[in-house]
Parts: C-alpha cells; structure tokens; sequence
C-alpha cells in the first residue's frame, strides 16, 4: 500500500475585521445567558461542561495566535514561548509546560528507540495487518500482548485454529506482543518449489526479468565484478573456516603445546594494534577500518572513529537489491506454480487463546470489515484485487487557494431515497453540487467502520477500515480522487474517544486483557458515552493512532478534544479559570500524544490540515510545539452556533446585543474556524435553523412575497454572511444547510421503527421557493476581507435612510453584495442609482469621511472603493480601515 504524501495548501488568514461605525447605535436591553441542557454529545463538552456564559465570552487570545510558518528544525525551542508572547504570567501553569514538554522528550525517546523515526511509527498500517509478501506468501502480523498463542481463521483454512499459526520462537512472538504469521502459497500439483528461498514474483505485471531464465551463479559473477571493488569482500569456503583457522593456531599441530609455550595474552588493545599494523602492508583491501575509543567511560557503540574516505564510500553505496530483482518473475509464473494462501474477498478473524479461553477476533488493523449475514459476529474480508480491478488514481491532490470552505457531509443520509447511500451514489451526485456551491473542501463524518448505525459513526469498531455500508475501499478511494479532480480538498473526521465497548467488533478486551489498547477500570471507560478511552502513555497504542491512510486525504479534524484532555472527559464545571488547564484532571499523556501527532503529521507531509474541536479553548491549540503549543492549522470556535441558537430560542430580535454578536465572532479570529451550523445542531436532538426560523413560523414555499418568508430568509442569509466575513481563514456548512433544509435529522433506530424517512437530504427542494433563494445567496459567499466594507442591519423591522456609516478614505464606492435583492429572496428596495455611492466630509465615529446608505430591515451590503477594487485588481495592497466602534453591528 502507497503512503502518500497528503496535500493540502494551508490558507492565509484574512486580513483582520475592520469594524465600521455608525452616528446613532441601535438600542440593546439583554444580553446573553448560557444555554443550559444541551443534549449534543458531539460537541462533547461546550454545553455540558458547565462553561457558564460560554456563548458571550469570547475565545483567550493565546490559542487563535496565528502560526504564519512551521518550525524549521534550527528554530530555538521554548516551552512556554507562547506564554511569554501573549502576556500571559502564570508561574504554576508554565511549570506544568516545562514538565509536559520534559516527558514529551522522554515519549519521543521511547518512541525513536522503539520505531526508530515518526515515518516508520506512522507507518504501521504497512506492517501491521494483513500483506502479501513478495516472496509467494501472505504475512500477518497483530499485536496482542495478553493471548499466549495467535492463528488466522478463515474461509482459506475451514477455520482451522491450528493450521496457520504463530511459530515458536522470537520470529513468532516477541517481547513486546507483536504476533507474526506466515501463510505460504501453496504449490500446486506436479509443481516443484522454487530452487532459491529469495525467489520474488511481481504480483502485478504478467511478466518480469526472470521470467527469462536468469543464471544465478552469473548474477552472483556480476556482483562481485561490477559491484564490490577489490578487496572489500573476501569470499569464504564455509560459515566456519575463520573459526576453523582460529581452532588450528590454538589447538593444531603448530599451536602452543603448554601454558610456557602460550605464554601471557597481550590486552585486546595491543592484540589489535599488532593485526592493524599487519594490515597496513595489504595494499589491496578495500574495508573499512574502525576504531574503538577507549576512554573509561561505559561503552558506547555511537562512539566509533573510522577513516573517513572509507566511511564515506560505505555510506554512498546502495545495497546490491538491484541484481536480485533481475531474478524476480512474474504474475503469470506465480498463478501456473502457486495457489494463493488467502485470496481476494476471503473472509477471516484473528484467533486467540487466552487465560480465560479462546477468542475470535476482527484484525485491529483490518482494512475492510463486514458484518455476519445471520447477524451474527462480524468478520474481516482480505482486500488484494487482481490488477485489473485495482484502483488507478487519476487527478493529483490540489492546492487551496485563499480561505478554506468546508462542506462537511454524512455520505449514508446524503442521498434523497429513504436508505443508506452510497460512497459511488455520493461520487456521482454531491460531489458535483459542493463543486457548484463554491466550496474547496469536504470534511467527512461517520467514515470509518462502525457497528452501530444510529451511532452517526460515532462508535467506532475498525479504524483502519472504511464503513462497508457505504461500499468498498476502491469506491471510497474513487470518490476521494473524484473529489481531488473537482479541486476539492478531503478532510476526515477522526475520533479518539469513541472507541466502541462491543467485545465481538471492536477493541475492547482485545486479546482478553482489560488494558490491551484502552485504560483499565473506571479512567478506560466515558461515562457518558459508553466507549473507551485509550492509553495515550503506551507505544503500542501510540503506534496504533499514529497514522496516515493509503487513500491520500488531505488533513484531518480532531472531534471532541475535552473529551481526550480531561479525566472527566470534559464533563465537569468549567469556568475557563488558568487552573483548569494543568490540575489534577489534565492528561498529560494525551496532550503529548496530541503534540507527536502533529509533529508527524506536519514533519512527513508539510501541506496537510488539522483542526482542533475544543469547547475548553485549551491555551496554545494553533501554537507551534517549539513554542509549547499543540501544533494544529485551525481551532473550530464552538461559541458561534452556541450564540446564534441561545439568541433564536431565547432573545426577541429586537433586543439582540450586537456588541455580544461581534464579541464572540472576531475577538482573537486568526486560525478560527466558524460556522452557522454543523452536524451537531441537526443531529443530537435538537432542531436545525432553518427549521427554528421558516417552520416554527409555518412558511409556505408558494410564494416569495410571504412576509414570513422573507423574514427568515432574510435574517438566514444575513447570519451565514456575517460568520462567513468574520472567520479566520475557514468556514464550514453542513450538507443542505446551504439551501436551509427543513428538517432536522433522525438516524433509524428503535425509537423510530427504524425509519429512514429523517435520515436523508430532500434535494427537490434546490428548485422550490425558499429554499432556491437561500441557496443562491449562500453560493456566491466566496471572496476573503480587505478593501471590503461590511454592514449589516438585523433590525427585524426598521429600514435607515441616509444611514452614516464612517470610513476614512474619501471617493466613490460601490455596492458589490445586497441580501436584499430579490434574487435572495428579499424584497429589492435598493434601486439601481442607489448603488453608487460618493463619500462626504462629515466626521461619523472617528473616520474622517462617511458614507450614506439605505439599509433595508433584515438585509445585509458588500461596499468597495472603486480606487481599492482598482488596487484590487492591478495586484496592489488593499487599505485596511481601523474604526473603534463595533455598535452599528
């Protein structure tokens, strides 16, 4: 399998919010509560984690400090830089870094000692699992510290636990746990076995180079004529002939016959002295010489001194690999002598024998999982397609240019029919219309292999394998390169901390041990959630998380991180208080598996995205990890929606606080992900916007003049464009919130009979009344910050005339955005004359000059200076206005 570079161009931010001001600020009389009993999981803690007022305080400065390049390795490190770069003094908090950041050594050591460097610890799904070998066999390799014997069963074996089995020994199982088997090829019959053990086959070319008949002792001649220089190696009779020669100086007829003849041995330093100055008249050897250095202290194999153009000779050349493929043969040769020891689409589970019994098991590294067809236990199905079937990737991963636009999507409810589409039916149908949408990237949920379908894809059973519900890893493979072809970025949705607690399918009691991959007693167990939590302190584990997939995604989001970072799991009263970051209840060990990962990620693959979801905003989540941060690209502000919905459900529109508004969404902004609304406010419960806003009201789509109509609409639009202009670099939308589906989303499940009829996106509705103006306002919200002048009016009723909103550079302007056209559903109150507009002198909120503007109720404008949108266009650098006031918001 390819492991291949992930690629994904991080965006730049956007230029900070130039707040405009207005001459008389609209009134406001309440303010913000928090919202109590939210039922969401997913957002794992921003509700239920008791953060009082978490919808009206803004984000701490020290974690949205934007990263404007990655660490080179010459870059000096300080522990707690990010600290002393915010202003931020906390004694107690910055010894807890200085400690973290000593373990995070002492885990790096660990983990350099055990896989050497972070590729080959990212790298596990190459090893681990399932693979065939190219020397006509299939290798599988687990890791089950607990089991005292491991075997394959499948269909190839009747399910024999005896006949395919780890070996006795070291090269069956070693000290840490890992177990490895072979399944040999079988010949078939009248075949003889291949004359040489080292014998290749090419299992996807017909034909290869020794498919020609290749000579061996020839290629061996060639070796050493072409290959070795004179005198670098010394070709021997026998394994045995230096010890045979030993034997005879010591033991033979010429050797000392007595201890007077043996006399007294010279030290090993004057014995090698005599044989290198022996050496120095063999002119024609070619080896290497070494040095020992002695100098008292404990041996240290690092400490070695050689000559140094010898050393470098060693070093420039490549092992002799080349002239052993020349004897590698080809598919056709294998299939005519062997029969394969597991073939394509066979179906198979781990065997274990245990202290408490035997145990079936699904591979933790099984790439394609299926479930029993009598409903029983689920099993792992070898994926190894004939060439002809295999996957052929077509496009090259593209380059986001300007602010990411993510389109997050449940490829099961994104089709209209009342059933589980499909990966091939999400290729063929969506993937198009994100590309219409103007979006860039998709950001994928409920991916990988779950039992439990109502789960969303939240109890997660098979990490490596993608959901078979969904289709096969090639049609998944497909829609990811289709994806890449439209200039669509992929994101996947990685969750830690829904590990399932089913026995049968998942982790849990792996190898019949309670602390194989997860902590025992009650700290392995969420309270809430039912799942299991991971041992982030143990290697193996670590190799295990430490991952990048064979089907080129382009980054990854990190889901519900209080929930890794808390021993209560996020579940706990937060005030947001320093403290709460280093007590007692912080993991340490998933803060610095949090750190290695995206040293990994970042060091292997420069262009990839990770995003952190946080609802505790834990101090430096953008920052880099020389500098004591965690390393991510972008952290997902979970206060936005929060705000918005506290303020639907419980504040009249007349008395919204638009300072409280404008707190939440640009305090601090760089690295910020904002959204409306994603799966959280659809799924979990609880209802969408559009459902709160058009059919609490009981719109009707008949007509566009429905005073109703236009209101929701109308004050939708205006929401979506004000996160939209106020993020940090990156904005989400989650399938169909785009034209404001109706209706919020219901997984079958008991409680339903099982019903598909709320687990799909109703498509028709693209073209209907409401829902086509919505959607085509939010298609053309693509453009960044900058030379822009953004206002807004949420007033639900009064409309301004002659409205005065300051600006510092005097000229004309432009009306670029208008919500309020009526091809946005509003009502076209602007006329054409109106949307040119020249400055006058009046001083209005500081600014030197202002402007007057109708502003209809409920609408919102996109103004430019034609002198910035000329600097705009000839490539120059846009004026920025500085304004103080942020109350005409």
């Amino acid at each position: 399998m390819d492991s291949c570079a992930l690629f994904l161009s991080t965006p730049r931010p956007p230029p900070p919010l130039v707040p405009a001001h207005r001459r008389r600020p609209l009134a406001s009389r309440s303010g913000l509560r928090r919202r109590e009993g939210c039922p969401c999981s997913c957002a794992s803690s921003s509700s239920s984690s008791g953060r009082a007022g978490s919808q009206d305080r803004p984000p701490r400065p020290w974690q949205q400090k934007q990263r404007t390049q990655r660490p080179g390795r010459g870059e000096a490190i300080d522990p707690v830089g990010f600290l002393a770069k915010h202003g931020i003094s906390d004694r107690a908090f910055a010894q807890f870094l200085r400690d973290r950041y000593k373990a995070l050594k002492d885990r790096r050591w660990e983990l350099h000692s055990r896989l050497i460097d972070l590729k080959e610890a990212s790298s596990g799904f190459e090893l681990m699992g399932m693979h065939r070998h190219r020397q006509h066999r299939v290798d599988f390799m687990e890791w089950a510290p607990g089991a005292r014997y491991c075997s394959v069963v499948g269909d190839f074996n009747q399910w024999s636990t005896t006949e395919n089995c780890a070996r006795e020994g070291h090269l069956g199982h070693d000290d840490f746990g890992y177990w490895t088997i072979i399944l040999e090829d079988k010949l078939r019959e009248g075949q003889e076995p291949d004359e040489y053990y080292f014998q290749e086959y090419n299992y996807t070319d017909d034909y290869d180079k020794g498919d020609n008949g290749v000579d061996v002792e020839e290629l061996i001649h060639r070796m050493n004529e072409e290959y070795w220089e004179p005198g670098e190696i010394k070709s021997q009779k026998s394994r045995l002939e230096v010890v045979a020669k030993l034997y005879e100086q010591m033991f033979g007829p010429n050797g000392p016959q007595t201890e007077e003849e043996l006399g007294d041995i010279p030290d090993a330093e004057t014995r090698y002295n005599e044989w290198k100055a022996l050496q120095k008249d063999d002119s024609a050897s070619s080896l290497p010489c070494y040095d020992i250095i002695d100098n008292g202290q404990e041996f240290d194999i690092f400490n070695v001194a050689t000559d140094r153009v010898s050393f470098e000779k060693f070093q420039g050349k490549s092992p002799p690999l080349a002239y052993w493929v020349e004897m590698r043969k080809g598919r056709k040769a294998w299939l005519e002598k062997y029969v394969p020891a597991i073939s394509h689409k066979d179906k198979y589970r781990v065997y274990f024998n245990t202290p408490d019994g035997g145990l079936e098991r699904i591979p933790a590294w099984a790439t394609y999982v299926l479930p029993d067809a009598e409903g029983k236990q689920s099993y792992a199905v070898h994926w190894d397609p004939p060439p002809e079937e295999i996957y052929k990737w077509r496009f090259e991963r593209p380059k986001v240019k300007g602010s990411l636009r993510i389109y997050e999507c449940h490829v099961g409810i994104s089709g209209s029919e009342q059933k589980i589409s499909s990966f091939q039916e999400f290729t063929s149908n969506v993937l198009p219309h994100i590309k219409d949408a103007g979006y860039n990237a998709i950001q994928l949920i409920g991916i990988v292999e779950h039992k439990d379908y109502s789960s969303v894809g939240y109890k997660v059973t098979n990490y490596f394998s993608v959901s078979s519900r969904f289709g096969s890893p090639d049609d998944f493979k497909k829609l990811v390169d289709e994806a890449h072809g439209l200039g669509l970025v992929v994101l996947l949705d990685i969750v830690h901390s829904y590990a399932s607690a089913d026995e049968l399918v998942g982790l849990s009691l792996f190898d019949g041990s309670n602390d194989c991959y997860f902590h025992s007693g009650k700290r392995g167990h969420h309270k809430y959630w039912g799942t299991r939590m991971f041992k982030y302190d143990d290697i193996d584990v670590l190799h295990f998380l430490l991952w990048v997939t064979e089907y080129r995604v382009d980054g990854f989001q990190f889901h519900s991180l209080p929930s890794m970072l808390y021993t209560h799991n996020g579940f706990s009263t937060f005030t947001g208080a320093t403290e709460e970051y280093y007590n007692q209840y912080v993991d340490e060990d998933a803060l610095i598996y949090l750190i290695i990962a995206n040293e990994m990620l970042h060091e292997l693959h420069p262009d990839i995205i990770t995003i952190a979801e946080d609802a505790t905003f834990y101090p430096g989540l953008c920052e880099p990890t020389t500098q004591g941060g965690l390393g991510f690209d972008y952290w997902v502000n979970l206060s936005i929606p929060e705000m918005w919905l506290w303020h639907l459900e419980n504040v009249p529109e007349q008395e919204w606080s638009m300072n409280k508004i404008m707190r939440v969404l640009v305090n601090n902004n760089s690295n910020m992900l904002s959204y409306v609304e994603n799966h959280n406010q659809s799924i979990s419960g609880r209802k969408s916007f559009a459902e709160i806003i058009l059919y609490e009201g009981k719109c009707s789509n008949s007509s566009v003049d429905n005073d109703l109509i236009f209101r929701a609409s109308s004050l939708l639009n205006i929401i979506k464009l004000i996160t939209f202009t106020t993020s940090g670099g990156a904005y989400l939308n989650f399938i169909g919130n785009e034209f404001a589906h109706p209706k919020r989303i219901e997984f079958p499940m008991s409680s339903n009979d099982y019903s598909f009829c709320l687990a799909n996106r109703q498509w028709e509705l693209l073209d209907k009344g409401v829902h086509k103006h919505i959607f085509n306002f939010d298609k053309i919200i693509s453009f960044t910050r900058g030379p822009f002048l953004f206002v807004f009016n949420f007033n639900p009723d009064a409309s301004y005339q002659l409205y005065s909103v300051g600006v510092d550079e005097a000229g004309e302007y432009q009306l670029i955005l208008n919500t309020d056209e009526t091809k946005y559903g509003g009502r076209g109150e602007l006329t054409s004359n109106q949307y040119m507009k020249r400055t006058s002198d009046n001083r209005v909120g500081g600014c030197r000059n202002s402007l007057e503007l109708t502003l209809p109720s409920r609408s919102a404008q996109d103004i430019m200076s034609l002198d910035g949108k000329e600097r705009l266009i000839s490539g120059g650098s846009p004026i920025v206005h500085h304004c103080d006031d942020t109350s005409m918001y």
